[in-house]
């Protein structure tokens, strides 16, 4: 129940930055009074605004009120979101539509991602995203032969693979690693996501794994420039981020 406050109390919060409710350069309330407003615990007014620090929506100075930086849309690697979440956590309408769903053998670095033999079978997803209706991103995604009948059945519209999962089967990815590198737009992309070929786009790969390290699904995301910024917040004893040159 109190995880579930802490989400509802971020997402107010996060709806009045957005709006400019509270504006670029304001202060948050003080703990006491955003406790006080949501009948809370100070420990869970507390999880509420580090989730919008990890966004960089306020300020992660300690000792002092927090301050609205910016009201941009950003997606933080400090929580493992799915794309749904994400949106709908900043007020937007997320859409998606499956384009494809097909069983094939995996390519090497499919097999490799998900710990898999070589020429493991994996159901490959192709699959649209929208915000507000918009195109934003499109998805291929690998998932791993257990899940694979799971995500077949689901319907073409469906809001979130890995929320479904969570509901249906009890299966929620724990872990990941996230991968970003820029990239022109091919054909395929182009079209979908209605730009120009050779258009920037930003992608990100990443691979989600259960609790128990058993990796669910290899995702190549590839988003339409200006859709989405990526956060990562780090320091000198906590560096979440790494740098690798050419192709990993």
């Amino acid at each position: 129940m109190g995880t579930v406050r802490y989400l509802e109390i971020a997402a107010a919060l996060r709806q009045a930055i957005l709006s400019g409710a509270l504006p670029v350069g304001g202060r948050l309330p003080s703990e006491s009074d955003l406790a006080a407003r949501w009948s809370a615990s100070r420990g869970t007014v507390r999880q509420a605004v580090a989730t919008l620090a990890a966004e960089g929506l306020i300020g992660s100075r300690q000792g002092a009120r927090r301050v609205v930086l910016r009201h941009e849309r950003r997606h933080s690697f400090a929580e493992l979101n799915s794309f749904a979440q994400w949106a709908e956590g900043l007020g937007h309408e997320a859409g998606s539509r499956f384009l494809s769903r097909t069983r094939r053998p995996a390519t090497a670095e499919e097999a490799a991602r998900l710990a898999l033999a070589p020429g493991s079978a994996v159901l490959a997803v192709l699959r649209l995203r929208m915000l507000d209706g918009e195109p934003v991103m499109v998805e291929r995604t690998a998932y791993a032969d257990w899940v694979a009948a799971e995500v077949e059945a689901m319907p073409v519209d469906c809001r979130s693979v890995m929320d479904s999962l969570a509901e249906g089967s009890g299966t929620v990815a724990h872990h990941g690693e996230h991968l970003l590198d820029a990239l022109a737009a091919g054909s395929e992309d182009a079209r979908l996501l209605q730009v120009r070929r050779g258009s920037p786009l930003l992608r990100q790969r990443h691979v989600s794994a259960t609790a128990a390290g058993r990796p669910i699904e290899w995702s190549d995301d590839r988003y339409r420039a200006g859709s989405v910024t990526f956060s990562v917040s780090n320091s000198a004893v906590a560096t979440p981020l790494e740098r690798h040159t050419g192709d990993r």
